[in-house]
């Protein structure tokens, strides 16, 4: 029973305190739309007691659409079909053979499945009567998350949703990605921040899984000799990205593994230009950016290839050199692509653990939820980090990750059948999403407070969150604000 019910997780995120005691809240009237790879939608552990689903609607975004069989998008969308509830159920009375023909909705990877049986599910689920809404992500490009475009869709259908039926929407995204400047600035961190603005909305994002990964590290050019990269043996590919202060003028020499070296003189430039150089068996496509409309970062961003016809680029170490010509703060900061798209015994030799949050865990709106151990009451270290300004004795507004919750061996419902444990933040967000549906409940649809969302929401949850064993300080960048706590962030 403790398999299924994620017990420790609830106990150590104090749900049960309000879940198994007065006031019981359920979720009930409170949409938690689950964007990802789609689900398994004839697991009991998204029917009701009468077998009929929970699900609200499915948005596959990979489906094609089909006028003549009403297999259509969302009004005013034009990529995917929408699955209505009746459809759902129609399916499920069918049996899972027959009806897969009639809502041919497949969870491959099971990660969707997974973190709607956290958020939602009708046995280990936080909000066990929410309704679910899921909308499966488009297809995305090789070894990539999905795009930003079918994101934004995604979420905005949700959010708009929300409004059209009059009730409380949570958004959950429990994926992201290392590319950006990690500043919030991006069109998509920004959309983020203006979506959470629109109806009654909370939206919930996990900080991603790169904290020991190796795929960041900082400086000073001032002070710093040099950054090196391990090339693991049989990388077919590396993008490195380099973000620094516009005023900041260097020029940077890249040296292979078997010491050639050529210099990327970037001083001079007033515009964005491209360049290719090979060093070895690698190709560098070399890109220099310029600030945008909405960042005022540059991005100094480089594809390493195999050249000619060789299948992997040089492995071994390679090196990044800095010659100032103008230097004001002299800041930079490198990353690397996610853990999950490169070799393991690729990264920098002196990473820097701290900004490893992914985007767009980085919207300063959105709820950024970190990972502990709740067994061992300690921060889990593949949590990606933030930042947390301190100055003197006070600390800045600005703080992430927001808060952290239970992501290690988390008990998640699988595709055709069964459960296996988990870890990761993937999992730790829809404990905090679903958290956010009682929450609603409790404060929206059953009348105690009916601006419970939004920004308000997230101050509760920081009131009520706890220390973490072996964080000394509040916040930090590890874990936030410290463990979620149910109990103590419902003004009861």
């Amino acid at each position: 029973m403790d398999f299924l019910n994620n017990d420790a997780s609830k106990e150590a995120s104090c749900i049960w305190q309000v879940t198994r005691k007065n006031p019981y809240l359920t979720g009930e009237g409170v949409i938690i739309a689950v964007l990802d790879s789609g689900i398994d939608y004839f697991l009991p552990e998204f029917t009701d007691s009468d077998g009929a689903t929970r699900l609200i609607g499915i948005w596959d975004q990979t489906a094609a659409p089909d006028e003549r069989q009403g297999l259509m998008p969302p009004k005013g969308y034009r990529e995917g079909v929408l699955y209505t509830r009746e459809m759902i159920d129609e399916a499920l009375a069918l049996g899972r053979k027959d009806g897969q023909r009639r809502v041919p909705v497949i969870d491959l990877s099971g990660h969707g499945t997974a973190v709607a049986g956290v958020a939602a599910g009708t046995d280990i689920g936080v909000a066990q009567k929410a309704d679910i809404l899921v909308v499966k992500l488009g297809n995305p490009l090789p070894g990539s998350f999905p795009r930003t475009t079918q994101l934004m869709r995604g979420i905005n259908y949700a959010v708009n949703l929300g409004v059209e039926l009059n009730q409380p929407v949570v958004v959950n995204i429990s994926f992201g990605n290392t590319y950006g400047d990690h500043m919030g600035n991006s069109l998509l961190e920004r959309f983020i921040d203006n979506a959470s603005e629109i109806g009654k909305t909370s939206v919930i994002i996990g900080s991603g899984n790169e904290g020991a990964s190796r795929g960041h590290t900082a400086g000073k050019v001032q002070d710093s000799d040099g950054v090196e990269l391990s090339v693991a043996s049989y990388e077919t590919s590396l993008s490195v990205q380099l973000w620094k202060n516009y005023q900041d003028v260097y020029d940077m020499t890249v040296v292979s593994p078997s010491g050639e070296r050529v210099l990327l003189e970037t001083g001079s430039l007033k515009t964005a230009e491209t360049a290719r150089r090979t060093l070895g068996q690698t190709e560098l496509l070399c890109y220099f950016g310029e600030p945008l409309p909405y960042s005022a970062s540059q991005e100094i961003y480089i594809d390493m290839i195999p050249a000619g016809d060789r299948s992997y680029i040089d492995e071994g170490i390679w090196r990044f050199e800095f010659k100032a010509v103008n230097i004001v703060t002299g800041e930079y900061r490198f990353y690397l692509p996610s853990y999950a798209v490169r070799n393991a015994g690729t990264g920098f030799f002196l990473p820097t653990p701290e900004m490893t949050i992914t985007i767009p865990a980085t919207s300063q709106r959105a709820v950024t939820v970190g990972a502990y151990d709740a067994l061992t009451q300690s921060y889990a270290d593949f949590s990606g980090r933030g930042y947390v300004y301190r100055y003197n004795d006070g600390i800045a507004a600005v703080t992430k990750p927001d808060l952290s919750a239970p992501g290690v061996d988390i008990a998640v419902p699988v595709p055709n059948g069964g459960y296996e444990r988990v870890s990761g933040t993937s999992f730790a967000a829809p404990i905090v999403s679903g958290s956010a549906a009682l929450m609603m409940e409790w404060g929206i649809v059953r009348g105690n407070d009916p601006f419970l969302f939004g920004q308000k929401l997230k101050a509760y949850l920081i009131k009520g969150a706890r220390p973490i064993r072996g964080i000394p300080y509040r916040p930090d960048s590890k874990t936030g604000w410290g463990a979620f706590c149910l109990s103590g962030s419902l003004p009861l």
